[in-house]
C-alpha cells in the first residue's frame, strides 16, 4: 500500500471515529485499532491525534468547497439552490465528520481548525456575491450573507440529526430565507440586490 493510501486509510478512521464521540475522546489506540495498523506506523504519517484530526476535518470541508466550485445553469435563484444541494450531499456523504466538525468546533478549537472551517464559510460568501453581481459588498450585505451561512450550516446540521427535518425541500427553503434577508437588509441599504427581483425576471424557476 503506498504513503497515500495509507495515510487516507487513518484519516477514514478518523472520521468514523470522530462520528461516534467527541474527537478530544479519541485516541492514537483508538485510530490504530480501527485502522488495523500499528502505532508506530500511526506516527509515521501524523505526529498526533490532533493532527490526524485538522486532516480529516480537511478532508471534509475540501469536499465542501470542490462542490460549491460547481455551477449549475440557469438563474442565480436556481444555481443558488443547486450548490445548496451540493453541500447537502457532501454533507450526507461524509455525515459522522460532518458533524463532528460543527459539533467540536467550541471544544477542540485552535487556529487551524477554524481556519478550516472558515475557508467553506468564505466560500460560500464569495459564490453568493458572485451570483448577485456584487465586487465591492457592503458591511450590512457582508454581514447578512453571513448569518446565513450560519443558518445554512445549522439546518443541513439539524437535517442529519433529527428525523423530523425534511430534507427534499430544505435547499428551496434555505434559498427563501436568503431572499427575505437580502429583501429586509435592502430596506436599510438601498445598495444591497433584491434577489426577489432577479426571481421574478425568470418566471421558470420553482
Amino acid at each position: 500500500m503506498s504513503r497515500e493510501a495509507r495515510r487516507q486509510d487513518l484519516i477514514a478512521a478518523a472520521l468514523e471515529l470522530f462520528g461516534r464521540r467527541s474527537p478530544e475522546q479519541v485516541s492514537a489506540e483508538d485510530v490504530v485499532a480501527l485502522a488495523g495498523v500499528s502505532r508506530p506506523l500511526f506516527y509515521r504519517y501524523f505526529s498526533s491525534v490532533r493532527e490526524l484530526h485538522v486532516a480529516a476535518l480537511r478532508s471534509v470541508t475540501d469536499g465542501l468547497v470542490e462542490q460549491l466550485a460547481v455551477r449549475a445553469e440557469g438563474d442565480p435563484v436556481r444555481r443558488l439552490r443547486a450548490a445548496v444541494r451540493g453541500l447537502m450531499e457532501v454533507a450526507a456523504e461524509y455525515r459522522a465528520a460532518y458533524v463532528a466538525l460543527l459539533r467540536s468546533g467550541s471544544v477542540i478549537a485552535t487556529a487551524e481548525t477554524d481556519a478550516v472551517v472558515d475557508e467553506v464559510r468564505r466560500r460560500s460568501v464569495a459564490l453568493i456575491l458572485e451570483e448577485l453581481g456584487v465586487a465591492e459588498p457592503s458591511p450590512r450585505l457582508l454581514l447578512t450573507l453571513r448569518c446565513w451561512t450560519a443558518v445554512v450550516e445549522g439546518a443541513v446540521l439539524a437535517w442529519l440529526q433529527e428525523d423530523a427535518v425534511p430534507g427534499d425541500d430544505l435547499d428551496v427553503w434555505l434559498v427563501d430565507q436568503l431572499t427575505a434577508m437580502l429583501t429586509a437588509t435592502a430596506r436599510h441599504d438601498p445598495a444591497v440586490p433584491d434577489l426577489r427581483a432577479q426571481r421574478e425576471a425568470y418566471p421558470s424557476t420553482s
